[in-house]
């Protein structure tokens, strides 16, 4: 007997069970495949493709319909999106709505796929009135629980789908009117933030290029009237916080307008050209005559859900642009940018790289692959939705560095022509550096000199010579200097000195060494310089802590002549010749200096124990390291992580005089910022413990009561509960704590800020000096960069920051900054 058979026989039928329990996986492969590609190049049309799957899955779902919805809902939880979880993920015949999701998913993930799938729903909506009603049904329960999540975006797509599904005949168009009436009531109520009424405004503008046409054929009088009341909103609407949220201050040459503002105007120009676009692919024109027979769907009311305190709308912004028709010299014509096909194609871009992020190549294959990219040029289109992420303020949607990836990944896959367009925007962006955003500009920093790193640092920096003949404050030649500094870390000093022409000298970063105070006898006069040799002697012979303290006890004040009491004032000597020989002795690398730092970091404590010792400490460690900012930076981040400064002390020491000359430059800001985060996270860390320790105790509380009256278990739920209470007193205290010090530290930086721009703005006006300086400007925009950088957490200190700093006698200039940020929440 083979082994084979004898193997079938002994296996008791399992053979054929598993060939059974094949057929369904085959089936459910078969229909992912169908629905994820319709729509995908073939041989095929792709009106013959949806006409044969929607064949295919009217002919399946009464025999496979569990399985035809766990395949669809499978789809639906493999996408990486943070709206997909197991509480959406129900069925849609028997109450829930994967089933039908799973098409507006695709939708979403693929935008440009968004009428084909509506196109499969009116389809099937023609050939199975009930699937059609359950769908819509699933759609307004699953619009309702987006936006009860606070899913703004994914609600955005929810609209769009079912606007476009009038144009499929499966919704009435009378009550897609009607929603979007009720949309628009929004902008009605009163005591509501303006973002919640923004959103619901642009909700109904995003969603007219696709259903504005068959709407106005419909009901042209609603529709007039539903557009009037928006024009009343977008004309009584505040913008303050308009400027702070734009990449250039100037308009030239070209405008940068509010997204609504700009929406609203393609809108209009929509409108004036009778709703026709030329970009949106419409497959369901091709099956009228099929979709016109079909009976159609009343959507029930919708009333959107009430203002809850916590919500979170989607910030305000402004749309940049960099590009214009002139730019794009050959091939196809840029649309203008009130054309709504150029609302269109950026909408669908930003989708693409929302769903694609995570992973470069396909993100970069599929931008390049967007369809219809022979009608428009494609590149400029592509480089100036990602600059205008990455731009986007007050963060941009992702990650900076995947925007340096996906642009270097575009590179490779168009080395034909995309380098060039990038180029070409390099230099737009360049000459525009004076009315330029400081964040953007370091944002624009970080992105080129990566770049460069990618490709040899070859650039061709003759070009920008003209930064050498102005002020080195001005933004040209402190951007080439900050670019070359980033490329120097990437890199090595020599390098950057070999790439860049001679003279560009003055811009190159100073090389990166270790200056000493007591190096050798030449010091010899220093009054520290027979310590340092003593406390190099007794690190290097591994010398305990106490004996390097007994050492450092012989090091004189040079701020007292008594020394009796010397143990209980501030020596900066002491701090300075342990601090630079400590570091001396560990210059090598970051490793040796991190590893020295956490080593000695109880001796450090003992000397800077006193907000001055703090000040001196941090003042010696950049003056022995000031020509390596990365080197400064990291050691300050050593210093806050083992406690030997806090977060307020490097903010004092950052806007300290001793500082001012380095005030503009870029790694200042840096450790500011990481400075800020770090202090943030430390809350949010306690914050959380106390949370899980009450949660704890009221899981401990419900144990007790269900236990009924088991006495030796109730005593023990006592003892843990009186344990439990007593921690959540402890953590409640550490909350407190931790929030005053955190408050505190935004006091110090706003305090300081205030104090150095009153002074500039009194000094030029006392003599009669224009106040729009580079120093002024880098000041005004550092300040609105702490605002948005960490308005999060601003925002419950407003109270405070508006009694005390931001007062009505306070400067208009600084106060109108405060005032935008306010506005920004409306």
């Amino acid at each position: 007997m083979s082994r084979r058979r004898h193997s079938d026989e002994n296996d008791g039928g399992q053979a054929h069970k598993r060939r059974r329990t094949s057929e369904p996986i085959e089936i459910e492969d078969r229909l992912e495949s169908l629905i994820c590609r319709v729509g995908e190049k073939s041989t095929s049309s792709l009106e013959s493709n949806l006409e044969g799957l929607a064949g295919v899955l009217e002919a399946d779902l009464p025999n496979y319909k569990s399985k035809i919805l766990r395949i669809l809902c499978a789809v639906y939880v493999h996408t990486s999106h943070p709206l997909i979880s197991n509480k959406f993920c129900k069925c849609v015949l028997c109450g829930g709505s994967h089933y039908m999701l799973s098409f507006v998913d695709s939708a979403r993930l693929l935008p440009e796929k968004l009428t084909v799938y509506t196109t499969l729903v009116g389809l099937l909506n023609a050939r199975n009135y009930n699937f059609g009603g359950e769908f819509v049904e699933a759609m307004i329960r699953q619009l309702k629980e987006t936006l009860k999540n606070n899913l703004y975006s994914e609600a955005v797509y929810l609209v769009r789908f079912l606007s476009d599904l009038v144009n499929c005949h499966v919704i009435a168009a009378p009550s897609m009117v009607a929603m979007f009436e009720n949309f628009v009531s929004v902008t009605q109520e009163e005591d509501v933030p303006q973002v919640r009424s923004d959103w619901f405004v642009y909700v109904v503008l995003s969603c007219l290029p696709w259903v504005g046409k068959e709407l106005y054929e419909k009901k042209d009088v609603e529709m007039d009237r539903l557009l009037s009341q928006i024009e009343g909103y977008l004309k009584r609407r505040v913008k303050t916080h308009v400027p702070m949220l734009q990449v250039w201050t100037a308009d030239k040459p070209h405008p940068q307008e509010e997204y609504l503002d700009c929406l609203w105007a393609q809108i209009q120009k929509l409108k004036k050209d009778r709703w026709q676009e030329r970009h949106i692919l419409r497959p369901y024109i091709a099956f009228d005559s099929v979709l016109c027979e079909a009976l159609q769907h009343n959507l029930p009311p919708f009333t959107p859900p009430g203002h809850m305190p916590d919500a979170q709308y989607p910030m305000p912004r402004v749309i940049f642009r960099v590009f214009d028709y002139t730019d794009a010299p050959e091939g196809p014509v840029m649309p203008g940018s009130h054309s709504v096909e150029r609302f269109v194609i950026e909408e669908n871009l930003h989708c693409i790289i929302k769903t694609h992020w995570k992973e470069r190549k396909t993100c970069a294959a599929q931008l390049l692959s967007y369809p219809g990219k022979n009608k428009i040029p494609l590149n400029y289109h592509i480089v100036e939705v990602i600059f205008g992420e990455l731009f986007q303020l007050p963060s941009p949607p992702h990650i900076d560095v995947m925007y340096t990836t996906l642009l270097i990944e575009l590179c490779k896959l168009q080395p034909g022509s995309l380098p060039q367009v990038l180029a070409q925007a390099t230099e737009m962006l360049y000459m525009r550096l004076d009315t330029m955003n400081t964040t953007c500009i370091d944002r624009l920093i970080n992105w080129f000199s990566h770049h460069l790193s990618n490709f040899q640092f070859r650039w061709s920096w003759d070009d920008w010579s003209d930064c050498l003949t102005v002020d080195l404050e001005k933004p040209k030649p402190k951007f080439v200097k900050e670019v070359l500094e980033k490329c120097m870390r990437l890199s090595y000093h020599q390098r950057i000195v070999d790439i860049v022409p001679p003279t560009f000298s003055a811009l190159i970063p100073a090389d990166p060494i270790f200056t000493y105070k007591y190096p050798d006898e030449s010091a010899s006069s220093l009054p520290g310089y027979p310590m340092s040799i003593t406390v190099s002697n007794a690190i290097k012979n591994r010398a305990s802590n106490e004996e390097i303290l007994t050492v450092l006890k012989e090091v004189p004040n040079p701020n007292q002549e008594d020394d009796d009491d010397e143990g209980e004032s501030f020596n900066p000597l002491k701090i300075d010749v342990f601090l630079q020989t400590l570091l001396n002795l560990a210059a090598k690398s970051f490793s040796h200096s991190f590893s020295a730092l956490g080593k000695f970091h109880e001796i450090l404590k003992t000397l800077a124990n006193s907000d001055e010792g703090k000040l001196h400490l941090l003042k010696v460690l950049y003056e022995v390291w000031r020509n390596h900012p990365q080197m400064i930076a990291v050691l300050v981040d050593k210093l806050i992580r083992t406690q030997v400064v806090d977060c307020a002390a490097v903010a004092n020491w950052l806007f300290s005089q001793d500082m001012a000359h380095e005030f503009t430059r870029l790694f200042i800001w840096e450790i500011l910022h990481s400075t800020i985060r770090k202090m943030n996270k430390h809350v949010q860390k306690i914050q959380k413990e106390l949370e899980e320790a009450k949660d704890k105790l009221e899981k401990q509380q419900h144990k007790r009561r269900d236990s009924g009256d088991d006495e030796d278990m109730d005593k023990n739920s006592e003892d843990e509960e009186g344990q439990l209470e007593e921690q959540i007193e402890r953590l409640q205290e550490k909350v407190e704590s931790a929030q005053s010090e955190q408050k505190n530290l935004f006091l110090v930086i706003f305090q300081r800020f205030i104090m150095l721009l009153t002074e500039h703005l009194v000094r030029c006006e006392t003599g009669s000096v224009d106040i729009s300086t580079p120093w002024y400007k880098n000041g005004i925009e550092r300040l609105q960069q702490i605002f948005l950088m960490h308005h999060a957490t601003i925002q419950q200190y407003m109270g405070t920051l508006e009694n005390l700093l931001f007062t009505a006698e306070l400067d208009h200039h600084i106060l109108a900054v405060y005032q935008q940020f306010c506005a920004l929440q409306l």
